[in-house]
């Protein structure tokens, strides 16, 4: 997402207000928290996003990544941390494209994940990164050798199998390649996947027996790339499609399915019906194209794939802008019932709101943020002993302009529309980011 300095803004969005970077790495113990935190939550909430050290950056995607972290343990919230991620980038102001294209070189701004006993930092055109469980820096993870590209930073670990499911795109052949990690962490399946050129494939999704690639016309332009910036651009005549394989299947195995023209950053969930792959995602039209002022707000959509007739049908689920869709963790390719989203404001991808969706009606209740607070990407942690698909909480990182302060603010999932069940105040403030994960003990 990118726009212009104007003499009203003299800073692109991504330098200014609570997306500016902050400086100090902290931390501090035994927080003070309003209201009650749940027991039975042990574990540390960690959210990724770009954090330039120079206070610079060409574009809010291509900044070194800071993480934040809370840790929560019998009701209390024991520490709160902020660190780098460290890697060589750190040490050049505007690291070069040069630097950039080494696959060890990892801005790793975008996500954190665990599995298998390691938590990961990722971005999606480098190897990911370990780090601790206290946010110190391991260094790259390579699956004891077997990775010899980049990973997206957006992987899916199914709830069934424990496997790790996760792909890497490229600006040259080989464009698209596709791996399956066992739950041990184990990397035991790649496979290169024929598509036509480079593409921006940020997500991708999976149900019980497939993956889902999303084969969509933002491409590269190498010239683009080396002036600077991300180095895409939106091209019509490449045309959009979803392309289908069973998990442990190979290229020729893919069914694609042509879609309108549009982008989707981010997919909420995929799952099988019948003779039919459902795929929800938030759709962009008229991204990154040659009018484009700024970019267009993603909206809710649902994809319908016909896997013996190949016929494939779109609808809309909503007209607001929103993104960063999640669910559950349980469900990940799994049928499921409900979705949340955060809402971005008109101008700049701002969070105003949370959402929940009751996807099979599309109805939905909401959390809006009141006096000029602003959010991240809301992430479901499950209760102990739930015994409904929504009995857990949100996390999210709240931004407070009166004080300049963030907190961790935990919402009753089954009824987002209350007050925070606990909001833990942080010394410091979160900057609007990226990804995160709740990784329990």
């Amino acid at each position: 997402m990118t726009t212009s300095d104007t003499a009203a803004n003299p800073k692109p969005f991504w330098l200014s207000e609570n997306f500016a970077p902050v400086f100090s790495e902290t931390t501090e113990h035994n927080l003070s928290v309003t209201g009650t935190i749940p027991t039975e939550l042990k574990g540390r909430y960690f959210r990724n996003g770009a954090n330039p050290p120079s206070g610079k950056s060409e574009d809010w995607f291509l900044a070194c990544g800071m993480i934040h972290g809370v840790e929560l343990d019998g009701g209390k919230a024991t520490w709160y941390r902020n660190r780098y991620v460290q890697t060589p980038l750190l040490e050049e102001e505007t690291p070069s494209q040069e630097s950039r294209m080494k696959l060890e070189n990892s801005i790793a701004n975008t996500h954190i994940v665990g599995h298998a006993g390691k938590i990961l930092a990722l971005a999606e055109l480098s190897l990911p990164i370990e780090v601790s469980k206290d946010l110190d820096t391991h260094g790259p993870y390579t699956f004891d050798g077997k990775l010899k590209a980049n990973m997206t930073a957006h992987p899916k670990i199914c709830p069934v199998t424990g496997e790790m499911l996760f792909f890497g795109y490229s600006f040259m052949p080989p464009f698209l390649t596709y791996h399956r990690a066992s739950a041990s962490g184990e990397l035991i399946q790649t496979e290169i996947i024929d598509v036509k050129g480079g593409t921006m494939a940020h997500d991708f999704n999976i149900t019980e027996n497939f993956v889902i690639f999303m084969d969509l016309p933002i491409v590269f332009d190498m010239k683009l790339r080396m002036e600077g910036g991300l180095g895409i651009r939106f091209d019509e005549e490449y045309g959009a499609r979803l392309g289908i394989m069973p998990r442990k299947g190979t290229s020729n195995d893919v069914i694609w399915f042509e879609i309108d023209p549009c982008y989707i950053y981010h997919t909420m969930n995929a799952y099988e019906d019948g003779d039919e792959v459902v795929l929800d995602g938030c759709r962009l039209v008229g991204y990154m194209t040659e009018d484009m002022v700024k970019p267009p707000l993603p909206m809710l959509y649902q994809w319908r794939m016909n896997l013996k007739t190949g016929a494939v049908s779109e609808r809309q689920i909503d007209d607001l802008g929103v993104d960063f869709p999640r669910v559950p963790d349980s469900k990940v390719g799994q049928p499921y019932r409900y979705g949340y989203t955060a809402e971005f404001g008109q101008e700049t991808p701002t969070v105003v709101a949370f959402h929940k969706y009751d996807m099979p009606t599309g109805s939905k209740t909401s959390h809006h943020l009141k006096n000029g607070r602003t959010g991240s990407e809301a992430v479901f942690v499950p209760a102990a002993g739930g015994t409904s698909e929504d009995d857990g909480y949100l996390m999210s990182y709240v931004h407070d302009p009166a004080t300049d302060k963030s907190d961790l603010i935990i919402l009753d999932a089954k009824n987002i529309e209350n007050d925070p069940i606990a909001v833990i105040h942080l010394p410091a403030r979160v900057p609007a980011g990226f990804h995160g994960s709740w990784i329990a003990d």
